[in-house]
C-alpha cells in the first residue's frame, strides 16, 4: 500500500529542495518528521507539510493501517517552470535573471518482509 502527495510550483530551486530531501528518503515517517523539524533550511516546512499530507492520505486510503509502520519510499523534486525577470542596471541596461520553481513529490507505504530482506 503507498499513498503520495505532491507540493506544486513551491518558490525555492529544485538544487536546494533536494538537499532537504535526501535527508528523509527510506526513513520512517516518524523520523522523517523529526528530522524535517529541526532541519535549517526554508523550504524543510514545506517539506514536513507535504509529508504530512502523504501520511494523512495514507490512513484515508486504509483505515486499519498503522502509521509507525510507514516509510518514506519515495522522495524527489522535479524543476518547475521558470519565471523570467528584468533587473536594471548600470547606464541603462537590464540583466536578466530567474525565479525557480520546483515540484516535490512525496510517496509513503509499509516496508514488506521481503524488500527489507533483500536490502540486507
Amino acid at each position: 500500500m503507498e499513498a503520495r502527495a505532491e507540493a506544486r510550483f513551491i518558490r525555492v530551486s529544485a538544487q536546494k529542495a533536494r538537499l532537504v530531501i535526501d535527508l528523509i528518503r527510506g526513513r520512517k515517517a516518524g523520523d522523517a518528521i523529526t528530522i524535517l523539524r529541526t532541519t535549517n533550511k526554508r523550504i524543510a516546512p514545506t517539506v514536513e507539510k507535504v509529508l504530512r499530507s502523504a501520511i494523512a492520505n495514507a490512513e484515508n486510503r486504509n483505515t486499519d493501517l498503522d502509521v509507525d509502520t510507514l516509510f518514506v519510499t519515495e522522495a524527489y523534486v522535479n524543476e518547475g517552470p521558470r519565471q523570467k525577470r528584468v533587473r536594471p542596471a548600470p547606464m541603462g541596461r537590464a540583466y536578466r535573471y530567474q525565479r525557480r520553481t520546483s515540484h516535490i513529490v512525496v510517496k509513503v507505504g509499509e516496508k514488506n518482509a521481503e524488500a527489507a530482506l533483500s536490502q540486507k
